[in-house]
């Protein structure tokens, strides 16, 4: 499956941007759409539209957590090296979007709570969906290079 050109897809079906990662890759987490999209509806337009942290980053790192994260409480270990890939993988976003903040990205938009519409002018003036397919991208390269290896699920 193609997730950058399916999270692409869904961000234009409607879904937010942290909503389309997540389902993206719902063949890989085993998730239901509904669940995923559940799970990740508040992170859409930098946290429920306050253009904070870009969603289609939260969306990658919901995927990332689901399977490569780690539950143990405690372990400062485990944790380090997971922080170490989400920071790595943040790094690459930040470094082709040019930030991981929303309102840097789309030039401080409105932060108000009501969804803007979805109309033609909408996507043609909007990058989410090509930043959802960023971070998709990104997300598919770390997974496929976990593939090969013998490495446990946790990072």
């Amino acid at each position: 499956m193609d997730h950058r050109e399916y999270a692409a897809e869904l961000f234009c079906r409607g879904y937010n941007c942290a909503q389309a990662v997540t389902v993206a890759f719902c063949d890989k987490t085993g998730l239901s759409e509904e669940y995923a999209a559940k799970l990740a509806c508040s992170f859409g337009g930098g946290i429920g539209r306050l253009r904070e942290t870009c969603g289609a980053v939260s969306g990658m790192m919901i995927v990332l957590g689901l399977l490569y994260g780690y539950s143990e409480p405690g372990n400062d270990t485990v944790k380090m090296a997971h922080y170490k890939v989400v920071q790595e993988l943040a790094g690459k976003f930040r470094e082709q979007a040019g930030s991981l903040v929303c309102r840097e990205i789309l030039k401080n938009p409105p932060s108000d709570p009501v969804p803007t519409p979805r109309t033609a002018d909408f996507y043609a003036k909007r990058p989410c969906a090509r930043l959802c397919s960023l971070a998709a991208g990104i997300l598919d390269d770390y997974i496929a290079s976990r593939e090969g290896s013998h490495a446990d699920l946790h990072l």
